[in-house]
């Protein structure tokens, strides 16, 4: 079974040509390696271009140690491309791997403080050397979001273009397994999009699978990565905000959990560079809150969410009676997927209890943006009974705008309105229909 992963392979054929460094960027494990040295690679080698024209290095195993040094790099494939007018691809795996060194010849005892970071060579150096090189293609994966992501956004500007790559979606799943969509959508909320997961028929075996790669992956390179030596830390803020997925929370609260639930002492200074961590290593995401009256951000509470539910899961040790949590944070992973950004709104509304006149704040799950257009989107796992629908339609009615409102429920329900304009959908359609959101948005126009 071969899960095709056609959009993104069609990113990566799109963006030929365009004189950038092509970074793939995702959690390990989440098919980033398989994308471009098995399917992509497999398209350009259909489209005639021949293999020896595709130089490919994975600096994650023991084969290509040596070319952690980005100077050994350079030389290594400058030493594979040859000047025969032909166009020339380079695959490099898992680049956060390279080190920096020091420039030969360098004395840093006469170099000023403010200028030390000059004088080492790093893979940034490398990649835009060979992007300026004429008939070259590069493209990168990594899986640190610090080295990556935010540096294509600033001192990486203008020189490269990053793909992000998620676990496998619904949609993927269901076009590669055999089986009833609603049977498929339960497997995936317990066990998430991880593509080994996903293929694995034992569920021993695929328990297992999900916790070692938390523990013996993830955890492990964020040790050796920031040389932690306070593990016990670690695992508590690991366990104390997969079980606040869906829940407003910050640095402070956190720490206060930690100590009462886990008896692990730690300060509010240590929390936030650990969630740091945790975000760099895409383990987990953030969420602003946005106030949708005042159209204005709050800076804390924040909500978490893990980047793959069947990983949250497997830390829980798979604990039951969690589905409409495990919903919210599939519903936001696929948004996130579709290039949306994403916003937990606030809405500060006055309301009359009796002879009172009292403040009172609503919350909507998810401020979907794209561009200057907005909707809300509320995710309900279901609802029982007509009080039960009031309970999360009223933040949406008081939103004081026009934009689209959306309640998902678990089921197949395609989308309906009721008498207020709020369209409620089953979550089967919403994940499984890329384009279900855009007549929502051409409406608002």
């Amino acid at each position: 079974m071969e899960f095709q992963r056609e959009e993104y392979v069609e990113k990566l054929a799109q963006r030929r040509g365009n004189g950038l460094v092509k970074v793939i960027t995702g959690i390990r494990r989440c098919g980033k390696s398989y994308l471009l040295f098995r399917l992509f690679k497999g398209r350009l080698l259909k489209e005639g271009v021949k293999p020896n024209h595709i130089v490919e290095i994975a600096l994650d195993v023991e084969k290509f140690e040596e070319l952690r040094d980005p100077m050994a790099l350079a030389r290594y494939v400058r030493g594979k491309i040859k000047g025969d007018g032909k166009t020339w691809y380079v695959f490099i795996d898992e680049i956060q791997y390279s080190r920096k060194v020091l420039r030969p010849g360098v004395d840093l005892s006469k170099v000023a403080p403010e200028d030390i970071e000059t004088c080492y060579v790093t893979f940034y150096d490398v990649l835009n050397e060979l992007r300026l090189m004429e008939n070259v293609e590069v493209y990168v994966t990594g899986s640190n979001s610090r080295l990556l992501s935010k540096d294509v956004a600033t001192n990486f500007r203008d020189r490269g273009f990053e793909i992000r790559v998620f676990p496998l979606s619904l949609a993927e799943c269901c076009a590669a397994l055999q089986g009833e969509k609603g049977e498929i959508l339960e497997d995936y909320l317990a066990w998430g999009g991880m593509p080994q997961a996903v293929l694995e028929k034992d569920v021993a075996v695929r328990e297992r699978y999900l916790k070692d790669l938390f523990d013996k992956v993830y955890l492990k390179d964020i040790r050796e990565r920031h040389k932690l030596r306070d593990d016990y830390v670690l695992d508590g803020v690991v366990d104390v905000v997969s079980s606040a997925i869906g829940s407003l929370t910050n640095p402070h609260k956190l720490v206060n959990t930690l100590k009462s639930v886990l008896k692990v002492d730690t300060t509010d200074v240590t929390m936030k560079r650990y969630l740091e961590y945790l975000e760099d290593a895409f383990l987990f995401s953030k969420a602003r809150r946005y106030d949708v009256r005042g159209k204005a951000y709050l800076d804390r509470p924040v909500k978490y969410y893990a980047e793959d539910v069947g990983l949250r899961n497997a830390r829980l040790d798979f604990r039951e009676g969690e589905k409409q949590n495990q919903m919210e944070n599939v519903i936001y992973n696929e948004l996130l997927r579709r290039g949306y950004s994403v916003d937990v709104g606030v809405v500060n509304a006055t309301v009359r209890e009796g002879e009172a006149v009292m403040s009172r704040q609503y919350e909507i799950d998810f401020v979907v943006n794209r561009g200057n257009l907005k909707l809300y989107i509320q995710s309900a796992y279901e609802l029982a009974d007509k009080a039960k629908r009031e309970q999360e339609s009223e933040s949406l009615k008081r939103s004081g705008d026009f934009f689209a409102k959306i309640i998902v429920i678990n089921g197949f329900q395609r989308p309906r309105a009721d008498q207020d304009g709020i369209v409620t959908v089953g979550l089967i359609p919403f994940l499984l229909e890329p384009t279900i959101l855009d007549g929502a948005f051409a409406s608002a126009r």
